[in-house]
């Protein structure tokens, strides 16, 4: 008796230019498509933990040739980390964190990805909403304590600004972190979660409507900067870093059925790296993250086809 036939996700890099050097530590990508343009943020500094970091917005019609949309700065305070969230108004949201020994998010609001309102302190103080999205007619975000005790934390908002605790303590032990979050057309929820500490392997939550009620998956494997992203055919794909050997960007398959993730490709990346943005357009995976294995940290933009192919289950 034959076994079945499966589905196995292959993938490529097809492209990687280099789009962001302009600082002596350029880290901490986003990417997002508006208006039918392209728009990377990243933060620009002297080094990973300097406090003198400020946000910087490209944007490209192509998504080969970039310039300069805005940069988001606060005297005194060092800007991390940011990331985008498409709002169903039309608008585009920009959240980071600022530090100034303590961390608090803020939030930046545009109509064309040029002109940013803010920043707006949102949610709690040394809570980091590190990962946002809306589905339906709310906005959730995946937050994590900054101190002790650790825990992630699920946020919801109904206008993407005034964030309330919906799941107060949705993950704890292991410190858990950054995360990537995403919705199914179904409404189905997964969160991929860096952990760190003692027990540093990321897990996977699942959750249906109202949002109330987890699952956890250990993925059995540690990663750093998650990004996660569900494709139009219903595959969950991620950009992580890795540490498993060399230090590394890649782009892997999230199969909640079997709790795994598997590696599929690796990005031209070293040492400090990681920190991806993912969109899928034409076709095609687009990957903003940056890597410090040519030079200085820059910031890259790869793209990646993906493909199914038949295995022998």
């Amino acid at each position: 008796m034959t076994s079945s036939p499966t589905r196995r996700t292959t993938a490529e890099v097809v492209a990687v230019h280099r789009i962001g050097d302009g600082a002596p530590h350029s880290a901490f990508t986003d990417l997002v498509r508006h208006a039918g343009t392209w728009f990377c943020a990243f933060r620009e500094a002297r080094n990973h933990l300097s406090d003198d970091g400020v946000i910087r917005v490209l944007t490209s019609t192509d998504g080969r040739a970039w310039s300069a949309a805005a940069i988001l700065a606060a005297a005194g305070v060092d800007l991390r980390d940011p990331r985008f969230v498409a709002r169903p108004d039309g608008r585009l949201q920009l959240l980071a964190a600022a530090r100034t020994g303590t961390f608090t998010t803020v939030s930046w609001l545009s109509d064309d990805g040029h002109a940013w309102n803010g920043p707006t302190p949102v949610g709690e103080p040394d809570v980091w909403v590190w990962q946002a999205a809306w589905h339906g007619d709310a906005m959730y975000g995946v937050g994590y304590a900054t101190r002790d005790p650790r825990f992630a934390r699920l946020y919801r908002s109904v206008d993407g600004l005034d964030l309330r605790p919906w799941v107060p303590t949705l993950f704890e032990g292991g410190y858990p972190n950054e995360s990537g979050l995403t919705f199914a057309p179904d409404g189905v929820a997964h969160c991929l979660l860096r952990r760190d500490g003692a027990s540093p392997t990321a897990q996977l939550g699942r959750a249906d409507p109202p949002y109330r009620k987890w699952t956890w998956t250990d993925l059995g494997v540690r990663v750093g900067g998650p990004a996660l992203r569900r494709l139009p055919d219903g595959r969950l794909i991620a950009g992580v870093r890795l540490l498993d050997g060399d230090i590394r960007t890649a782009i892997c398959a999230v199969d909640p059925e079997h709790g795994t993730l598997t590696e599929l490709v690796t990005l031209p990346s070293g040492g400090d790296t990681s920190y991806p943005g993912l969109v899928w357009h034409d076709d095609r995976l687009w990957v903003s993250y940056y890597s410090s294995h040519e030079e200085r940290t820059c910031v890259y933009l790869a793209e990646v086809s993906l493909a199914e192919e038949a295995a022998v289950g």
